[in-house]
């Protein structure tokens, strides 16, 4: 069994007097961020004292100490993040920038702030970059681009330089929170699993308790009834055999009887307390139900998730539907190239969705699933045409959560989606998902 949080705060941490860092690991990390930081600060002051005009040494000294703040960023990402912004018209502190943006937006500082903070860096990387541009191209008299190449190239560095480190901080702050959720979870679940196990064994023993008393009642109720009677006619068996000796054989067949019976009673009893106490041995033993409960948990826990489903796989789709009795083509446009697996597994499930309801709420009818490969996006549309008449019902059931699922998936992605009745009777699913920015 996993140790539980108040095993886990029981035992300590192996890392405390490391300040505000949990394992040895991050120290190092951030150590080494920083010197590197340092480092790279430090030789882009030579240049900032350059063209500022200051003396060489206090430059390269300004940029090792403001490359070293990086140290702090588990503890103040706030402030990395402003020192990056003010060091911007430098052009200093790019890996700071890079570092500080992913911390702060990893953190639990309130969104609104990293969302600030994260907008100032585009805007100053923006305008010193736009700055830089028109100078660098002002300088170059045989360069001569159209006047939006300097907007344009300063959009993409500003873009590349904030946006990467952002979402990567706010994805790996989430599944952070969430793995803490998780391990909570399992936590309660572990401690609510002991107390039902040990409520469970204390049923058991008070059940056998119970049990044993009962058949202690019914020993004393029977066996000790019947012996009673064997002695009493035992005696009567020894004060008539001189006088009448008919009655005293009759008295030694019932005594004979009852000793029969009262065998016979005795070993049945004796066999439900051996196999009572062969049956419950174990789980007076402690674990026969906890272990199972254990086990089953582990088994559940160490499961391992399959891909999910991807577009070329609509064809075994369709197929699926075209098996049902459902009358439908499939028509590509473009060509199908990788995608990422969010982006494929969503249009999958849209195509799958849309089909299901097709099944639902119009059998019979004519549909029509295109699937358009675009350069930045792929769409998808499922059109079908009202529902034939003769065809039966499948009565299937519907929660009406079908739509609303497909909306969810496709808007989470930043996508299109859009659902209605057509003119001629049916109903159409349009979906466009645009591509990641890996992919792009």
């Amino acid at each position: 069994m996993t140790a539980t949080g108040a095993d886990r705060e029981a035992a300590g941490s192996t890392t405390r007097g490391y300040w505000w860092w949990e394992r040895r690991r991050s120290v190092a990390l951030d150590v080494g961020l920083a010197l590197v930081s340092a480092l790279e600060c430090g030789l882009e002051g030579v240049e900032f004292a350059r063209n500022t005009g200051i003396p060489v040494p206090v430059g390269v000294v300004f940029g090792l100490l403001a490359g070293s703040v990086l140290l702090v960023r588990r503890r103040w990402p706030i402030v990395v993040v402003l020192l990056t912004i003010a060091m911007t018209p430098a052009e200093m502190g790019f890996l700071m920038a890079l570092v500080g943006l992913y911390t702060l937006a990893a953190s639990e500082v309130p969104r609104r702030i990293t969302v600030v903070l994260a907008s100032m860096a585009l805007v100053g990387t923006f305008i010193v970059t736009y700055v830089r541009l028109r100078q660098t191209v002002a300088e170059q008299a045989d360069f001569g681009p159209g006047d939006w190449y300097v907007p344009l190239m300063s959009v993409f560095m500003a873009v590349g330089l904030t946006a990467p480190s952002v979402l990567l901080g706010l994805y790996i702050g989430a599944r952070r929170r969430l793995m803490e959720s998780l391990r909570e979870r399992a936590d309660s679940l572990e401690r609510e699993l002991s107390l039902l196990a040990d409520r469970a064994e204390e049923r058991a023993e008070w059940a056998r308790t119970e049990e044993r008393t009962r058949i202690a009642r019914e020993m004393h109720d029977v066996v000790a009834h019947r012996v009673s009677l064997m002695v009493v006619h035992a005696a009567a068996l020894q004060a008539v055999a001189p006088k009448d000796p008919a009655k005293a054989v009759r008295n030694a067949a019932l005594v004979g009887d009852m000793g029969r019976q009262a065998l016979t009673e005795l070993r049945e009893m004796l066999g439900v307390l051996r196999t009572g106490e062969a049956l419950t041995a174990p789980a007076a033993a402690g674990g026969v139900p906890l272990a199972s409960v254990r086990q089953a948990a582990a088994v559940a826990a160490a499961a391992a998730t399959e891909d999910g489903p991807r577009l070329h796989e609509l064809e075994a789709l369709v197929a699926q539907s075209r098996q049902a009795g459902m009358v439908v083509e499939l028509t590509v446009h473009g060509e199908l190239r990788p995608y990422p697996p969010e982006v494929e597994q969503t249009a999958y499930r849209v195509v799958q969705e849309a089909l299901t309801n097709v099944h639902k709420h119009a059998a019979g009818a004519k549909t029509w699933v295109r699937l358009a490969h675009r350069e930045a996006e792929v769409a998808m549309q499922v059109e079908n045409g009202p529902s034939d008449a003769a065809a039966a019902d499948a009565g299937l059931p519907s929660g009406g959560n079908g739509l609303v699922g497909m909306r969810e998936r496709v808007l989470g992605l930043g996508g299109v989606f859009v659902s209605g009745p057509t003119e001629a009777g049916g109903f159409r699913v349009s979906a466009v998902l645009p591509l990641g920015v890996g992919e792009r």
